[in-house]
């Protein structure tokens, strides 16, 4: 209902009730109330302008009252305002049959005072509860739907799904996944050199970008730590080659920070494994996961050159005979010795067959 009280369509094809019925009305406090003459032209007014309540005559000509009560009543926009027959006497079963219609109430003439201020403040204490409950259902909706935005910008989507179907995520190991991580080279000294606001800008931008190509690979994005950003596939997503589409991942990565401002280069490590996830933290919880096939990933960018993919000679054997690439020779891994890396410069499309 609106601020200024609710309004009334008052329908009849009979100028004497119109009259009648409107000036009660009014010396009730109803400051808005319409007329209609005849059946359609009620229907014309209800598709043009809300009414919190209908009296609607029975009998008239061209559209009598219960053609109109069908037509409210099985059109979605209208089917919630409550209708109140206006009968003579000796049309009770009438009146039975508008209430099986879905009629709200009724009112016989001659009106009787007590009884329209009854009925129709009634109806309206309806209308307005079920408005109210329509209001509060929405908000749910809303709160509901802010909350899957949040649980989404936190987590990846098919932790989502197995929270909200299970109400947990479950820590587990995973033995067949390809992780990616993606530094920018220089990032602390363009820190140092320009302001706050600008750095997070541009970073904002590139992420974006980091999160569309990670999207169009069917990967998920894990987390951005300072930044560096961390992604995976085969983790949620079963996919055919979850090692081609990290590689092919890393190479869009290159190519998208050279295209926008302030066109960083960057490097990008993928390494295939088992590794461990789940969320960790009470308040702040955040989605993780761990093992050598991280910790790898994590080095392997480290050691990859400025404006390229690398991986492990033991990954890119997975892909060895769809791609093109080079040896940066053994080098000293922490915790795993000496690792021949290769960096990844072309991927072919696997033939369709």
């Amino acid at each position: 209902m609106s601020e200024v009280g609710p309004a009334l369509l008052v329908v009849d094809d009979n100028d004497d009730n119109r009259f009648t019925l409107t000036e009660r009305l009014k010396r009730e406090g109803y400051g808005t109330v319409v007329c209609a003459s005849n059946g359609r032209e009620a229907l014309e007014l209800l598709a043009t302008r809300p009414f919190d309540l209908v009296l609607l005559d029975i009998t008239m000509p061209e559209m009598d009252g219960y053609q109109v009560l069908e037509q409210v009543k099985a059109d979605t926009t209208l089917r919630n305002i409550p209708v109140v027959m206006i009968s003579a006497v000796d049309e009770i079963d009438s009146v039975a049959r508008c209430i099986g219609l879905g009629a709200e109430d009724y009112l016989a003439k001659p009106f009787n005072a007590v009884l329209l201020r009854a009925r129709v403040a009634a109806c309206l204490e309806k209308k307005r509860l079920r408005d109210q409950e329509a209001v509060y259902t929405q908000q749910i909706e809303n709160e509901k739907r802010r909350a899957d935005e949040l649980l989404y910008a936190m987590l990846p989507p098919g932790a989502v799904r197995e929270l909200k179907a299970t109400n947990e995520v479950r820590p587990r190991r995973y033995n067949e996944v390809a992780v990616l991580f993606c530094d920018i080279v220089g990032f602390t000294a363009y820190c140092d050199e320009n302001s706050p606001e600008k750095v997070v800008e541009d970073l904002q931008a590139l992420i974006g970008e980091y999160e569309r190509i990670v999207r169009q690979h069917e990967m998920e994005k894990i987390k951005t730590i300072g930044d560096a950003f961390m992604a995976t596939a085969g983790l949620f997503n079963t996919m055919p080659d979850p090692v081609f589409a990290s590689l092919q991942c890393g190479l869009d990565m290159v190519k998208v920070s050279r295209r926008i401002e302030p066109k960083w280069e960057v490097r990008v490590g993928v390494q295939f494994g088992p590794v461990v996830a789940g969320i960790i933290g009470h308040r702040q919880y955040v989605f993780d996961l761990w093992g050598d096939t991280v910790n790898m990933a994590s080095r392997i960018a480290a050691h990859a050159r400025p404006g390229t993919v690398a991986t492990s000679g033991a990954t890119w054997h997975r892909v060895r005979e769809r791609g093109r690439g080079h040896s940066l020779g053994f080098v000293d891994i922490k915790g795993k010795g000496r690792i021949e890396l290769i960096e990844c410069q072309e991927l072919r499309e696997p033939e369709q067959s």
